[in-house]
């Protein structure tokens, strides 16, 4: 998997974007002027060059744009650590001028930790590391620039520390653009599938998916099939799994057979990241934050997909139950286009995690 790292790609450049280099001029880092500073207090006995900017302020209600870079490359690290509610936060990023983005979710919830508390998050393409560090390596390739903006809907004034590392060098015609979509539904109406993900015209492929899962239950509640629908399919999808846990590489309730309880795990490509457990007052009901991604096993469409996901529990006489709980999913995914149809992303209060 290290095999690029053997070779000297002399025509290629480094850049990376933060609050201490906005454009990613070269020779700029750390020159924000101190009176401009978001830190200059702090500095104001050192001066220019002594951690003048490490942080951008948003006030809520308004949109930030962390970079807007018209180039050729490919983005292949994000860093960032936010303030204030993951849940009220948007994130977006454009390819190549769209005006439509091509990611559209809350902060949090791109990063695998969708549930508004820290948990620890060791995958390949994401990472989630203490305290708050929120780390992305998906490769996104763009052709003429991009722009990363994140919106404050949270309530309150927040701020921002980032860092956005890419490299420039020619993209491959054959190279797909880098997609995440959100969506939610709470209570999920009885009897029918969660959606995550519809709508998806061309060609390219699925590679994860973040989700978290708020019971409205007793009982177990991973029962349902996630089914991924190919090129045209109708009724019946092509891909079938055979349970929610089993999707996430888990199986048998993520049960620990000698405590009884929830056990949450996190490796390279799949996961139960979180568990919120009920304290015995006010938060009576289970939440879990879940993700796979399908880094060696992408699943590969040509024309079109769709993934949905059946909420099944158990009732009496070993019946399925159709369960009505509070589904998100983050779905990412490759696509030939830098821009596709996206899902509504609704409001704060129906982001809300209550």
């Amino acid at each position: 998997m290290l095999d690029h790292l053997a070779y000297c790609n002399c025509g290629y450049r480094t850049i990376s974007i933060s609050p201490e280099n906005m454009t990613g001029k070269k020779g700029c880092g750390g020159a924000v002027p101190l009176e401009k500073g978001t830190a200059r207090d702090a500095a104001r006995d050192l001066g220019t060059g002594w951690k003048v900017n490490p942080y951008l302020h948003i006030p809520n209600g308004h949109t930030l744009t962390l970079a807007d870079i018209k180039d050729e490359g490919e983005i292949r690290q994000i860093w960032l650590t936010p303030t204030g509610v993951w849940r009220g936060q948007i994130i977006r990023f454009y390819w190549d001028g769209e005006e439509v983005p091509a990611v559209e979710c809350p902060l949090g919830d791109f990063f695998a930790c969708g549930l508004n508390e820290y948990a620890p998050v060791r995958a390949l393409p994401v990472c989630v590391n203490p305290g708050s560090a929120f780390n992305c390596y998906w490769i996104m390739p763009f052709r003429k620039g991009f722009k990363i903006t994140l919106e404050n809907r949270s309530g309150s004034d927040e701020r921002i520390y980032y860092q956005i590392s890419y490299v420039r060098k020619p993209v491959s015609e054959s190279a797909c653009y880098f997609h995440a979509q959100f969506r939610r539904q709470n209570p999920l109406p009885y009897k029918q599938v969660f959606t995550m993900l519809d709508h998806i015209q061309g060609c390219g492929q699925y590679v994860g998916t973040y989700m978290t899962w708020g019971v409205n239950n007793s009982g177990w509640w991973g029962e349902g099939e996630v089914k991924v629908f190919l090129d045209g399919d109708q009724e019946y999808p092509s891909i079938c799994y055979t349970g929610t846990e089993d999707y996430f590489c888990g199986s048998y309730n993520f049960e620990n057979q000698k405590t009884k309880q929830y056990e949450a795990f996190t490796t390279p490509y799949s996961g139960l990241a979180q568990v919120q457990r009920p304290d015995g007052v006010y938060r009576s009901q289970t939440r879990f934050g879940l993700y796979r991604f399908h880094i060696t096993d992408p699943i590969y469409f040509e024309k079109d997909i769709r993934l949905t996901c059946q909420a099944l529990g158990w009732r009496s006489g070993g019946r399925y139950l159709p369960l009505q709980d509070d589904i998100s999913c983050v779905a990412y995914f490759y696509l030939n286009r830098p821009s596709c149809q996206l899902p509504v992303l609704g409001s704060p209060d129906e982001l809300e995690l209550i």
